[in-house]
């Protein structure tokens, strides 16, 4: 039976864990399972998988779920969004996730379908996130749900309180644990995990981490998701931004440093954007001391 994450935290202090999104390519899908394999020697505690704006990479998650589960017997929490679907499309993708014994969720949300700037929800569909973890938690406590979280408040909230507000009933609702969002400054994340405990939320809170390897691909990737591009972080990478052998180095170090300081301050562990590749990742690990 493959464990839920929800039980894998109440007997680690820290964890690390790996996220994944569907190859766009056959190689690249037939990449996958070996960079999986390399993670899980690392003695990864769990893999997720994307689900794609709109869920346009709905079988294809559900598919690469089920193979890394089956293959390495290692958790994997497949991204669940309610973006274009109706409750009973969702109910029917929750039930196929119970026979596949797919039992971690990261229950979001979702983005707008590409091309589309703003999304209404489909008919007798869901508008938020905690809608979703409500339907989800029908199935009883087959599933461990955790969700996502926003050091720098969410791109679509006025202020960093409605913010935390949002989350406090995401949690209540069933939520068991956050994931956050890509940042570059620790003190956002020791800030929000200040905000959050006042608010009376007591879960983990899991700082998720990326490894610059290209400036102007950050540029492109933050000015989407909102996340801040702080100074120093401009100041290290655009005088290099041509140089892909320097950004390399420099973003390996900007990760260990990171990750070094957030440990060292409390946290709980680490939650890698690992974007299919090996390299940088295994080589920030292994300079950690996690």
């Amino acid at each position: 039976m493959i464990r839920k994450i929800s039980d894998i935290l109440k007997e680690k202090e820290r964890t690390c864990s790996f996220e994944f999104f569907p190859p766009k390519t056959e190689k690249g899908r037939a990449k996958l399972p070996a960079v999986a394999e390399t993670f899980k020697e690392l003695d990864a505690d769990w893999f997720s998988v994307t689900y794609g704006a709109g869920g346009s990479t709905r079988e294809a998650t559900m598919e690469i779920v089920d193979e890394l589960q089956k293959k390495f017997d290692v958790p994997v929490m497949h991204h669940f969004t309610c973006v274009g679907h109706s409750q009973e499309e969702l109910k029917n993708i929750l039930q196929k996730m119970k026979e596949k014994n797919i039992r971690n969720i990261l229950a979001l949300r979702g983005d707008a379908p590409e091309g589309e700037e703003f999304w209404t929800p489909a008919e007798d569909g869901l508008e938020y996130c905690y809608q979703l973890i409500e339907l989800i938690r029908t199935f009883g406590d087959f599933f461990s749900i955790g969700v996502a979280g926003f050091p720098e408040g969410h791109i679509d909230c006025p202020d960093k309180e409605t913010d935390t507000k949002y989350l406090k009933i995401k949690v209540d609702s069933g939520g068991e644990f956050v994931i956050t969002q890509l940042f570059f400054d620790n003190k956002d994340y020791f800030e929000y995990l200040e905000r959050t405990k006042k608010a009376g939320i007591n879960v983990r809170i899991l700082p998720g981490i990326l490894t610059i390897t290209d400036y102007n691909v950050l540029l492109k990737f933050c000015g989407t998701c909102g996340a801040t591009i702080p100074k120093k972080v401009h100041d290290i990478f655009k005088p290099i931004a041509g140089d892909k052998e320097a950004t390399y180095k420099a973003g390996v170090d900007f990760a260990v440093e990171q990750c070094n300081d957030l440990l060292k301050g409390g946290a709980p562990g680490l939650h890698f954007y690992a974007l299919n590749k090996i390299d940088p990742t295994q080589e920030v690990l292994s300079r950690v001391k996690l």
